[in-house]
C-alpha cells in the first residue's frame, strides 16, 4: 500500500505543478483517470499532508466555498476572476499595500495576501459578446 500511496502523491504533485492551484475535487477527478479505485479520503489526506509540510499552501477559496491548494510557498497575491473563478498568482501588494492602508486610516496596517477580483479576458470577451 505504500508503494501505491507514493504513486499517487508524486502524481498530485505533477498535477499541481501543472495546475497551480487546484482543489482536492479536481485533483481527485484527474486522478481517477490513472486510478480509478483512489479515494476522495485519500487525496485528503495526500493534500493534508502536503500542507503540513509546507509543500502545499491554501489558495483562496472557489465558488462554494471549496478549498483550493497553492504550490507557490512563496508570499502573493492573487486575481480571482468572479465569473469562471480562474485563479491567477500576481505580485501588487508592495505598490497597493500603502495605498490600501492610507485609504484605511487611523493606522491600521494589512497583513496577508491580498485577493483581487474582477473578470479575466476571456470572460470580459465573453461578456460583450
Amino acid at each position: 500500500m505504500t508503494e501505491r500511496l507514493t504513486r499517487y502523491v508524486k502524481d498530485v504533485e505533477d498535477y499541481l505543478k501543472k495546475t497551480r492551484h487546484s482543489s482536492n475535487g479536481e485533483i481527485l477527478e484527474h486522478l481517477q483517470k490513472k486510478y480509478a479505485d483512489v479515494s476522495a479520503t485519500t487525496v485528503h489526506r495526500i493534500t493534508t499532508r502536503l500542507v503540513e509540510r509546507s509543500k502545499l499552501s491554501l489558495a483562496p477559496v472557489a465558488k462554494g466555498n471549496v478549498m483550493r491548494f497553492d504550490t507557490s510557498s512563496e508570499p502573493h497575491d492573487h486575481f480571482l476572476c468572479s465569473n469562471c473563478d480562474m485563479l491567477r498568482d500576481v505580485n501588487v501588494a508592495d505598490g497597493i499595500r500603502p495605498i490600501l492602508e492610507q485609504s484605511i486610516g487611523d493606522g491600521c496596517s494589512i497583513s496577508g495576501n491580498l485577493v483581487i477580483t474582477g473578470l479575466c479576458k476571456k470572460c470580459t470577451m465573453e461578456l460583450k459578446i
